[in-house]
């Protein structure tokens, strides 16, 4: 049912600084106000065991299985008369931190806050219950001052945030090329910036950066601006699969409402096969709801290569987020986490074999 592409990678691995949030009553989120969102239930829609599930995800189209979701209306119709509360957010911290303060009841988030989440709680706060996305990451370039690999040594190269899953991918490709840098500075034989996503192309336009390792789309606008894609992140992992997006749940929440969270995971793979059956209707569903929410749509020369960077699939890549985690260990950014439980898969596995799916592997880190 689903292919596998590249996607953005882990969100905040380490002490990290949540960007800012966006406007919200509840300090949480961006509550929505569309009332498709929110009410879009048939008269007479039998409720589940909870008349209401909070869901968060993040205005990207990596996370855009819940954003198709929910503007097409095809986690509702799997709810029932239980209605959809929908959330978005900015960064990984602050997702994790509504969840543990039940703002919200599951959510869509990259590996690095999900390892995070996991493990400063002491694996009692949150559970992977699905994959949702894999890829959309990549190395671009200022071509007229980088022709090859090789010439990174010496330039300066954007990553999102300290601890994130570009920055610690990077960190990590830069350890493998045998080059020296401080991690926590960013100082070394590569200067790593650190740069908020939404101010990259202008610190690109500005000749402070020479580059950029970043998630879609912002990786295509830079290309809008004249960068070249020298590296597909995808590239570097085997099947060219890696995750970018999970779902996560409390764990209260799936210990008290497992009939929800099976409902969700159901709209969530339908919404999968729709999208990969349907990929030119899918994306302007998703740039439409994106518009909703940020006010602007993306052009054409963004979301067209954005969009086929990423692959759509319920598979969490089990071994890719234990080897991301590895990755952040070695550059000196996480301790060694202990995952082993981070992933409850049972009921997404339910799910596939409603559907008439191969059921998914957790990599020997499911809950005990």
């Amino acid at each position: 049912m689903s292919a596998a592409r590249p996607l953005t990678a882990l969100r905040t691995l380490a002490v990290v600084t949540a960007l800012p949030l966006l406007l919200t009553a509840c300090g949480y989120g961006s509550e929505s106000t569309d009332d498709d969102q929110r009410t879009g239930v048939a008269a007479g829609a039998e409720k589940l065991s909870a008349g209401e599930v909070s869901i968060g995800y993040f205005p990207n189209l990596t996370h855009a299985t819940a954003l198709v979701g929910v503007q097409e209306g095809l986690l509702q119709k799997e709810l029932g008369g239980t209605t959809i509360k929908a959330s978005t957010f900015n960064a990984g911290p602050s997702e994790i931190e509504a969840l543990n303060a039940g703002s919200i009841d599951i959510g869509w988030i990259g590996p690095s806050p999900a390892i995070n989440g996991y493990t400063k709680s002491n694996g009692k706060n949150l559970r992977i219950i699905s994959g949702s996305a894999s890829g959309g990451v990549k190395l671009v370039v200022d071509p007229d001052k980088i022709k090859s690999l090789d010439d990174l040594k010496g330039k300066k190269i954007a990553t999102p945030q300290h601890g994130n899953t570009q920055d610690v991918a990077f960190l990590n490709w830069i350890a493998d090329k045998g080059w020296k840098i401080d991690a926590q500075s960013g100082k070394g034989d590569v200067s790593v910036v650190r740069t908020d996503n939404k101010v990259t192309p202008d610190a690109y336009k500005s000749g402070s950066i020479d580059g950029a390792w970043v998630p879609e789309p912002t990786a295509s606008k830079l290309v809008t601006e004249g960068a070249e894609v020298l590296l597909d992140e995808a590239d570097l992992w085997p099947d060219k699969k890696f995750v970018i997006t999970n779902i996560i749940v409390r764990q209260e929440f799936l210990e008290e409402h497992p009939d929800v969270v099976e409902a969700v995971l159901r709209g969530s793979v339908r919404t999968n096969e729709w999208i990969n059956a349907n990929p030119e209707k899918a994306k302007a569903s998703a740039n439409t709801a994106l518009e909703k929410l940020s006010g602007k749509a993306l052009p054409a020369d963004v979301i067209d290569p954005a969009w086929e960077s990423i692959t759509f699939l319920d598979d969490p890549l089990a071994s890719t987020l234990n080897a991301q985690a590895e990755h952040a260990v070695k550059a000196g950014l996480l301790e060694k986490p202990r995952l082993k439980g981070i992933y409850d898969l049972a009921p997404l596995n339910k799910v596939l074999k409603a559907e008439g799916e191969k059921e998914v592997d957790d990599a020997g880190l499911g809950a005990e």
